[in-house]
């Protein structure tokens, strides 16, 4: 099989190029190396692929790229591809997120429209529900972002949908739920906190910390990427979530005991955007894609932090970039 991996330098598009890698595909990974934090991170995020013959790295910006030479044999893709973060999605920023998540998404459904693959995968957020007031989220509830970012994932659902709809592009959407784990990106909350308590700083949190999220791990993620380029329905969508429902503060204290230290918390005012609570119903993944996550929260913690540990080395440029 050969596969297109869009963000295939970021923290779970990594850990899928070297699932894909390893499972016998032969893969194409895509990433425009953004700065939304250091590309050199990025560029250690595959250093596992380096000298790999069947992994090859294409630096480029989707909206720019020959995306019809770039799909030419493709069978699978999957778009991990967007600019993320929910409080970075305010202001003037906006218009990269329209780029990144809207406009490249639309750019390489018609490639796919022209050059058809057995899925297009599409990764979405739990951000497009928003405040929901009934838990578990199911995907039939009803939709309505309360941040920008949010808003622009849920744009790329609903291409997904049409072009399913109108030409018959097999896409699937995935609604990923918090993901954790080795590579974090270093904005996300327990890459922070497990710097900061390395550091012996106090961990900055906003809000209350009384805030419950749906934790996934990363190997479990890929897990349900995998499937849903396996077998996922078209047209379909399908929430993705580890089952580690925890609130901010009880996830502080798995950490502190994984590091073995005590945490000391810094309050800071609540994000605006940011959802109270998190909680999927996984029921049409685990029928559908068979999917099963493995990894518990404080598991998962401590591979991350393990992970932070040996993130030490020098990075590399691959000597594959084209």
């Amino acid at each position: 099989m050969k596969a297109l991996v869009t963000g295939a330098a970021g923290f779970v598009g990594s850990h899928l190029c070297e699932r894909l890698v390893s499972d016998g595909a032969e893969v194409l990974g895509v990433d425009r190396l953004s700065d939304y934090y250091d590309p050199e991170l990025k560029l250690r995020n595959l250093a596992g692929l380096a000298g790999e013959e069947r992994f090859r790295f294409v630096e480029g910006d989707l909206n720019e790229l020959d995306l019809g030479s770039l799909m030419a044999g493709v069978e699978s893709v999957f778009h991990l591809a967007a600019q993320p973060g929910v409080r970075a999605s305010w202001g003037q920023e906006f218009e990269l997120y329209l780029s990144d998540n809207v406009l490249a998404t639309q750019r390489l459904l018609e490639a796919s429209r022209a050059c058809p693959p057995r899925r297009f995968v599409f990764a979405s957020s739990s951000s497009v529900y928003g405040a929901v007031e009934r838990f578990p989220m199911m995907e039939t509830d009803a939709t309505a972002p309360v941040s920008p970012y949010g808003i622009t994932k849920l744009a790329g659902e609903h291409l997904c949908r049409q072009y399913f709809r109108a030409f018959g592009v097999p896409t699937v959407v995935l609604r990923f739920f918090t993901i954790f784990g080795p590579r974090q990106r270093p904005d996300m909350a327990f890459s922070r906190f497990i710097r900061a308590g390395l550091a012996g700083d106090s961990l900055p949190v906003f809000g209350d910390a009384r805030q419950e999220r749906n934790f996934t791990y990363v190997a479990d993620a890929v897990a349900a990427t995998l499937a849903a380029g396996e077998r996922g329905t078209p047209g379909s969508v399908y929430n993705v979530a580890g089952g580690s429902v925890a609130a901010l503060a009880d996830s502080i204290e798995i950490l502190g005991r994984v590091l073995e230290v005590d945490l000391e918390v810094d309050h800071r005012p609540r994000a605006i955007g940011d959802p109270r609570r998190t909680d999927a119903d996984t029921r049409k993944a685990r029928l559908e894609l068979g999917y099963r996550p493995r990894t518990s929260l404080e598991e998962g913690l401590r591979a991350q932090v393990e992970a932070e540990l040996a993130r030490a080395a020098p990075a590399t440029r691959l000597p594959n970039i084209g």
